[in-house]
């Protein structure tokens, strides 16, 4: 007889009797049937010793093995799930053996997910309870799907980016803190540029739309200047050696016959006091001349008496008058800032080529609200231009101008100290003897002179030697040399020249070299003293086979451009003032 649930040779085992009868004493008492328990009964009256009921034995295995195959062989994923995440607990079965009163032991019925519930809160229970460090993370339903309001909002970055051209058109794209100055972004273009670290370069803010443009004062905010700046509108960086220069040389800047005290004392100005006047808020000095003044809304221009003070700029309704009943107020400094105008006579049809413009910072797109004047000369317009930036910012200049004298104060602890030298200072030595003196004769000083181009002469014929079989091969190293000097500009216009000097400042010493174009073999030196740019021919002449460069007819001769320039930074000679200051364009 088969068992249900049971394999068959289980039953044919030969040992199949000895099995049941030894399961029968190990056997618990919730397993056993009630009649293997009446029949284990010793104590029973009814007891019979060999009388075994094997078929109400074999019966209650049946009904047992039954259940437990029943309960092994359900599928877990069968049972439903609450909402909870817990297994719904299945209904009882009617027992389905016909002894109902027997109690009898069930598989117990456990799943998946309920032990690992049941594992996951023992385990939290017995940790200790720590705080979350990321709340942010989790949803207040406490689930992982990040919702929209739950992470923290991000705070605005304060990096601005700026766009910087040069001279040549090419650009720089840096990013920038918000309080970056004008100054400090000098000085990182300086640095990633490759440039010589100098306090003459200038960040410039240029409106090609309206033709204007202005140097930023060291102490500006790029980004409040760059807030107001239209997309049309762009910064420059260049060289600017007229920045402040009126601190060294203020004469220059600010003639006897345009200065004037104000009404309170009318003696004169004396030099000294100059620029502190102009720097202390007590004293008034001011600024007075003609200048012309176009008319709002018209293409016509008015010359009239201007008086530049400190509370602002007034013209005067009746001549040159000076009283307050004949001043009228045409400008103020408080929010208002003053501009070069590149394009005076095309775009605005001005009178001379001298126009500058005082613009309020609210005027972005048109020039209705702008002041449009116009100087004389070079010299009258600098002088207004610079006084409007003395009673605008005051101190703040002199502190701009002292910081980078500060600085180099500081590094020459760490170098060799070198001494100061002014265009008087410099005389004829000669070191032939054991010891230097100095050469008071005149003639022997020229003398000298010559002897030291001659020994020039013979260094470079010995570099030509080296280097070109032929001097007068067009490809020698004195006729190529000079191309790799940032002074040299190639072939470019006697206006393009112009346009040059007078956006870098214009001061005494500046200079440049370029190719002429009247005589192919020829140089032009272009050089600005006093304000008015002026320009020298270099000719090209052969001596004993030898081609050297001379700015005076011959007099002096130089093997190549690089000495001429070198001697003329050391000595005037013919021109009007040593060359100082190179008229440089970088690459960005």
């Amino acid at each position: 007889m088969a068992v249900a649930g049971c394999p068959d040779y289980f039953l044919h085992h030969p040992n199949y009797q000895d099995n049941v009868d030894r399961a029968s004493n190990h056997r618990p008492a919730d397993l056993i049937g009630p009649s293997f328990q009446q029949s284990s009964n010793r104590n029973s009256p009814n007891h019979q010793e060999d009388d075994v009921d094997l078929e109400a034995l074999v019966n209650d295995m049946n009904s047992s093995f039954e259940n437990l195959y029943s309960a092994c062989s359900a599928p877990s994923e069968s049972a439903p799930l609450l909402q909870n995440g817990q297994a719904q607990r299945p209904a009882p079965l009617p027992p389905t053996s016909p002894h109902q009163n027997v109690r009898r032991s069930q598989p117990v019925h456990i799943l998946a997910v309920r032990r690992l519930q049941e594992e996951q809160q023992l385990r939290t229970s017995s940790l200790p309870a720590i705080p979350n460090p990321f709340p942010e993370l989790c949803s207040p339903a406490s689930s992982p799907v990040l919702s929209p309001g739950s992470l923290p909002k991000c705070q605005p970055s304060d990096n601005r980016i700026i766009k910087v051209f040069s001279e040549d058109g090419t650009r720089k794209v840096v990013e920038i803190p918000a309080d970056m100055t004008a100054r400090d972004l000098c000085q990182l273009l300086v640095y990633k540029s490759h440039c010589l670290n100098d306090s003459s370069w200038a960040l410039v803010e240029q409106h090609p739309v309206l033709g204007l443009e202005r140097c930023l004062e060291d102490h500006e905010m790029v980004a409040h200047v760059q807030a107001a700046m239209t997309s049309e509108s762009r910064f420059l960086f260049r060289k600017n050696y007229a920045k402040y220069e009126f601190f060294t040389n203020p004469l220059n800047f600010f003639p006897d016959q345009m200065i004037a005290w104000s009404q309170e004392t009318s003696s004169p100005i004396p030099p000294s006091q100059l620029l502190q006047n102009f720097l202390n808020s007590s004293s008034c000095p001011e600024i007075q001349g003609f200048l012309y003044v176009k008319e709002m809304g018209r293409r016509s221009w008015k010359k009239m008496y201007m008086f530049l003070r400190r509370s602002g700029l007034y013209y005067s309704t009746k001549g040159t008058s000076k009283e307050p009943r004949h001043l009228q107020l045409l400008s103020d400094f408080e929010d208002s800032n003053i501009f070069t105008v590149i394009t005076g006579r095309k775009l605005h049809s001005a009178p001379t080529d001298y126009e500058f413009c005082i613009k309020p910072n609210k005027v972005r797109n048109e020039g209705k609200e702008s002041r449009m004047l116009c100087a004389e000369d070079e010299q009258s317009r600098t002088c207004w231009m610079t006084a409007f930036r003395l009673f605008k910012y005051g101190i703040l200049l002199y502190q701009n101008y002292k910081i980078p004298q500060q600085r180099k104060a500081l590094l020459s602890h760490f170098s060799t100290p070198v001494r100061s030298v002014s265009e008087n200072s410099l005389v004829a030595m000669d070191f032939s003897g054991r010891i230097g003196r100095v050469i008071a004769n005149p003639l022997e000083a020229q003398s000298a002179a010559m002897e030291e181009g001659h020994a020039w002469r013979k260094r470079s014929q010995r570099m030509n030697i080296l280097g070109s079989p032929s001097p007068l091969h067009p490809s020698s190293l004195s006729t190529v040399i000079h191309r790799t000097q940032l002074w040299f500009h190639g072939r470019i216009t006697r206006e393009e020249s112009h346009r040059m000097a007078m956006q870098q400042g214009q001061v005494d010493g500046l200079f440049l070299l370029r190719d002429s174009q009247s005589n192919p073999k020829a140089f032009v030196l272009t050089l600005c003293h006093h304000q008015k740019i002026k320009h020298f021919q270099i000719l090209p002449c052969e001596e004993d086979g030898q081609i050297f460069f001379s700015l005076d007819d011959g007099s002096t001769k130089f093997t190549d451009l690089i000495q001429l320039v070198e001697f003329y930074q050391l000595n005037r000679g013919v021109l009007p003032c040593r060359l100082k200051h190179p008229c440089t364009i970088v690459a960005l």
